[in-house]
């Protein structure tokens, strides 16, 4: 396997990963190519003058045992830890305590810490969106979009959100027919600190109303900064559908105003403030693909998509895919 040539995996976020992870432990050669500066994908923290921020994932649960278990040896080396905060929903009008018990995970200092340990030393191109992927006489070859060619690979893992997987899967029409199908639905994050702390007691809340569908308080998850006070909303995906080109001012001042609405306190104007747009946030159905592939080509492709739109989905996906490409190469 050392002299074969190596396996491309487009997309660094937790199915990418996982699938690195699988295939260089079965003595694999990966390299990974993401468009983004980083690791993570919408696992991704930002970086910001109130500290780092979790705009994407907030948290996640582990339901499958195989999930579990690696979610306990992630915690053994002190990448995450649980996150159990003062949990509400919100619902006609009415603010209430949730009787939510699910155990929730975070990734510590912030979610990307998870990525970041994952991805470890394996090789990486950051910054560099693949625009083709094309098959040679042998092997595979990818195009970025600086008309840069990569290359040659012995097989290719796509693990980028399915209307992306698709634009890639040229050489594969049933693949891509299938990808297609897929439709995924964009979220509008908003980040806001204050310089003094919210006087409530909530620091997760399900909202059920038009604009929102959830916030969170940072300082409440387990190594974060206390000070400022700072929140992450998230729109609800029929309104983000509704104003996916609405200016970022105008998306802060609308989630701010339904927030300062819902949280049943004074909410001052904000000290900081950003919006994010996850064009694709999540799948609009739950789908139970596991991993795609067309094997004798060598093409597959993972995502949280194929299975539950959810971290644990995207973990185990990257697992299927890394063990069909390692079963077929037998």
């Amino acid at each position: 396997m050392t002299n074969a040539a190596p396996i491309a995996i487009i997309g660094t976020g937790i199915a990418g990963l996982s699938a690195a992870e699988a295939l260089h432990a079965a003595g694999y050669t990966v390299q990974l190519f993401d468009k983004s500066r980083g690791s993570g994908g919408r696992m991704a923290s930002k970086r910001s003058d109130a500290g780092a921020l979790d705009l994407g994932a907030q948290y996640f649960t582990a339901r499958d045992r195989r999930f579990a278990t690696t979610v306990a040896q992630w915690q053994a080396r002190g990448w995450v830890e649980p996150w159990t905060p003062n949990l509400y929903q919100y619902a006609n009008g009415l603010l209430s305590p949730s009787a939510d018990e699910q155990m929730r995970w975070v990734g510590k200092p912030r979610m990307s810490a998870i990525t970041r340990a994952m991805l470890g030393a394996l090789p990486v191109k950051f910054s560099c969106r693949i625009t083709e992927v094309f098959r040679g006489e042998q092997h595979w070859h990818l195009l970025d979009a600086d008309g840069e060619s990569h290359g040659p690979f012995a097989q290719v893992i796509i693990a980028t959100p399915a209307p992306q997987a698709s634009a890639l899967l040229a050489a594969a029409p049933k693949l891509a027919s299938t990808v297609a199908g897929v439709t995924m639905e964009p979220t509008w994050a908003v980040a806001l600190a204050f310089a003094e702390p919210l006087q409530t007691p909530l620091e997760g809340c399900f909202v059920q109303d038009e604009v929102l569908d959830w916030t969170a308080r940072n300082r409440s998850k387990p190594g974060r900064d206390a000070i400022p006070d700072t929140w992450v909303l998230h729109a609800s995906s029929t309104w983000s559908r509704q104003h996916l080109d609405l200016a970022k001012d105008q998306v802060i001042e609308q989630l701010h105003g339904a927030f300062a609405e819902m949280i049943g306190c004074a909410v001052p104007a904000p000290v900081f403030s950003l919006a994010h747009r996850w064009l694709y946030a999540r799948p609009s159905g739950a789908h139970q693909l596991g991993a795609l592939a067309d094997a004798d080509l060598g093409l597959y492709v993972c995502g949280d998509w194929c299975l539950s739109g959810r971290v644990e989905g995207a973990w185990l996906s990257g697992q299927e895919a890394a063990r069909k490409l390692i079963a077929h190469n037998q």
